[in-house]
């Protein structure tokens, strides 16, 4: 199979894509990959190390208010069409997937217009405005939530959850031991997200010593550019500080509850490992969508939300305390996790591929 897979920005759409791509080279190792991001995101440097071709276009995000700012961008758009022709002619692909950010407005485009099948992936509960504009391109949709398929063309979107919940259960799990925790105690894992955030960060370390003498552990991932201002700081003996975990899933897997905010990804991964959670969702995101995303989880029993504007160390310790020791509750949770986790999801998107592609040989 060639693939050219395109998505950029956040980790939120990276991981997804470099899922996706896991899943082709598994089932047909001898694939060739092209991977096409932007010249400045965090996918310019990851891509590459990872040993994948890796080609770069210069676009801009589209202003939601009317400025001069999107004459810019419309100007980028058209240049960055005219490179995706290129680069796909040249390496000619069976199909072109987005997995969002606005990259892949350009590239899905032109594929479409050059002939070649293809397939974009929503990950959020409320659809980015890229795949919005991609949705008349595009021959199937992959969606993570039920919820949304009503947002694209009929008989396009399919529900296929978000493909790192598939990467998530492939991960062993760690051990309390070999953090550093005592394995007699339950595990409270507090992430904001592969960046982390640091409004909360700010705000759990005003308090941080109101977990001392707590009956579990907890774990607190702060993120690497906010690491360097709490590495010195001492805090209580059943918390440990870290900056970053690479595999989360191997400490999500011997968490009892979780703090976190509501990204895509993240959510996959809980509903897969079904991991109790208390969500804190992002207020700063495009139209609120960590909220709906939550909620949409919420709304079925399936996880627990405290705003951001609502958390103070009161409100914060007070429902983790409450939900640890109600085994009923967690339980229940558990139960609502099991009844809508997608745990095939990239399986279910490489099937759709090859359909994709086996229909479209049959014209030649």
């Amino acid at each position: 199979m060639r693939v050219i897979i395109s998505a950029g920005g956040t980790g939120g759409h990276i991981y997804p894509a470099l899922a996706i791509i896991n899943k082709i080279k598994e089932e047909e190792p001898d694939s060739e990959i092209l991977y096409i991001g932007t010249t400045d995101r965090m996918e310019k440097d990851l891509i590459p190390s990872l040993g994948y071709r890796y080609e770069a276009l210069e676009v801009r995000g589209l202003k939601r208010k009317l400025t001069l700012d999107n004459i810019k961008t419309i100007t980028c758009f058209i240049s960055a069409i005219k490179k995706a022709k290129m680069i796909i002619k040249d390496f000619d692909p069976d199909i072109v997937i987005g997995c969002g950010g606005y990259v892949t407005a350009p590239v899905i485009y032109a594929a479409k217009k050059l002939g070649k099948k293809t397939f974009i992936h929503e990950q959020n509960s409320v659809v980015g405005l890229a795949n919005k504009f991609l949705s008349r391109y595009t021959d199937k949709v992959g969606v993570s939530f039920e919820s949304t398929i009503k947002d694209f063309p009929k008989d396009k979107a399919v529900l296929t959850g978000n493909p790192c919940s598939e990467k998530a259960l492939s991960i062993k799990p760690t051990t309390k031991e070999k953090i550093g925790l005592n394995k007699d105690k339950k595990l409270v894992l507090i992430v904001m997200g592969s960046l982390g955030s640091r409004s909360i960060n700010d705000k759990i370390f005003s308090f941080i010593d109101k977990f001392r003498g707590k009956n579990y552990n907890v774990i607190i991932v702060t993120g690497n550019s906010y690491y360097d201002k709490v590495k010195d700081r001492r805090v209580p003996d059943n918390v440990k500080v870290l900056p970053f975990i690479y595999e989360m899933p191997s400490v999500m897997k011997i968490t009892d509850l979780m703090v976190t905010r509501a990204g895509a990804s993240t959510i996959s991964e809980i509903t897969a490992l079904e991991v109790p959670s208390i969500f804190i969702p992002s207020p700063y995101v495009v139209n609120n969508h960590q909220y709906k995303n939550a909620m949409d989880l919420v709304s079925t029993g399936a996880g627990i939300i405290l705003e951001e504007k609502d958390m103070t160390d009161r409100s914060l310790i007070e429902l983790i305390d409450k939900t640890l020791n109600d085994k009923d509750k967690l339980k229940e949770i558990k139960t609502s996790l099991r009844s809508i986790g997608i745990k095939d999801s990239s399986t279910r998107i490489y099937n759709i591929l090859k359909d994709l592609i086996i229909n479209d040989r049959k014209f030649y």
